[in-house]
């Protein structure tokens, strides 16, 4: 985990992603697909920290259409970016996997609702 990565302006969790560790993250111009990708340039335009801080998040656009994406953004709206790195860093060593070895996909990618990941974020608990 690298927290100083932080968090994308979608939600995504750049801390934990393995995919590419020259990276800075996101918000700090890290990402190589920032020019196609509709959150980032939405987000910049309109000077916000991410898309959970944009009056219009109920609406789902670009990444966010996506229930993993969306829970992250939602869990950061609700909690705080802290606090979302704060539990994936308590649920990586729990086991909790962000990414599987070359996929984009992990342990969040489980649960059929936002709800349920966000719940899952809390507890890291991989039992229920």
């Amino acid at each position: 985990m690298d927290r100083k990565k932080g968090v994308a302006y979608c939600g995504l969790a750049c801390a934990v992603c393995g995919e590419n560790a020259d990276c800075a993250g996101c918000r700090k111009d890290g990402c190589k697909n920032k020019e196609w990708c509709k959150n980032f340039n939405c987000a910049r335009e309109k000077g916000l920290d991410g898309c959970f801080s944009c009056e219009k998040f109920s609406e789902r656009c670009g990444m966010l259409e996506k229930p993993r994406i969306h829970a992250f953004a939602r869990f950061v709206k609700e909690y705080g970016e802290d606090k979302l790195l704060d539990c994936l860093e308590q649920n990586e060593k729990k086991g909790v996997v962000y990414h599987e070895k070359g996929k984009l996909t992990g342990d969040y990618d489980n649960f059929k609702t936002e709800d349920e990941i966000i719940a899952f974020i809390l507890s890291g608990d991989k039992t229920n």
